[in-house]
């Protein structure tokens, strides 16, 4: 699951890893991308010293085995993550899948918890690339899931999601319990305060917060990009 950030990525990855036949993993190319580019997240000391920075084993592990035994392998992944200079043969040995969020809310999170960011912080561009990548491989488009959709419907757009990749659907998907998992990555402490609350997915909310002026140009970038995966989703 490609993701950007201040998405429900992380209440999606809780939804999944409440499944008993799925094991979960959370942004494993996550201390890579800090090494390779120098971005000062915070605790970006302890991801790197905690997670593994070698994209290639990496890869290796999420190619592999599923572990635990179970049949069904769910990643969340930050597009962003994978960086240019990672290869990209390994993806057509996975499935994949997008989940998107209306930049006019996705940037006022991400400004609060990440000033002054860009347009490759918000993870679009990579993600627009993929699905290209993704159809020129399969000759299909790969689904595409939007956050407001989700919320406004858990359990129709799951049970779409889960058609579309051939995974029967599991109430189990639809709440969970709150806390958090062994399976976080050392971010969490940082990230996740909201989702380790939750005990399911949240009602949708409008945002009334406008994105400030100084940041109408990324906006409009986001905007142009996010319309293109927009048309393209379950519905």
């Amino acid at each position: 699951m490609w993701s950007g950030p201040r998405n429900i990525s992380t209440a999606m990855l809780r939804s999944w890893g409440n499944r008993a036949d799925t094991f979960v993993c959370d942004e494993p190319l996550y201390a890579h991308y800090l090494v390779q580019t120098g971005i000062e997240h915070p605790g970006r000391d302890e991801v790197i010293a905690s997670h593994e920075t070698e994209w290639r084993k990496a890869i290796e592990w999420l190619t592999g085995p599923i572990p635990e035994g179970k049949s069904i392998f769910y990643q969340k992944h930050m597009a962003h993550h994978l960086l240019p200079t990672i290869d990209r043969d390994w993806l057509n040995e996975l499935t994949h899948c997008f989940l998107i969020r209306d930049p006019a809310e996705m940037l006022t999170s991400l400004i609060a918890k990440w000033p002054q960011p860009t347009l490759a912080d918000t993870g679009l561009e990579q993600q627009v690339e993929l699905v290209r990548y993704v159809e020129r491989s399969t000759g299909r488009t790969p689904p595409i899931v939007d956050a407001r959709d989700v919320l406004e419907d858990p359990r129709g757009m799951l049970g779409k999601l889960c058609d579309a990749i051939g995974v029967e659907f599991s109430d189990s998907m639809l709440s969970w319990p709150s806390g958090r998992r062994d399976t976080d990555g050392i971010w969490a402490k940082h990230w996740y305060a909201n989702v380790e609350k939750s005990t399911g997915f949240q009602r949708y909310q409008p945002k009334d917060e406008p994105v400030p002026a100084a940041y109408r140009e990324l906006l409009d970038e986001c905007q142009r990009l996010y319309e293109q995966l927009y048309v393209l989703r379950i519905r």
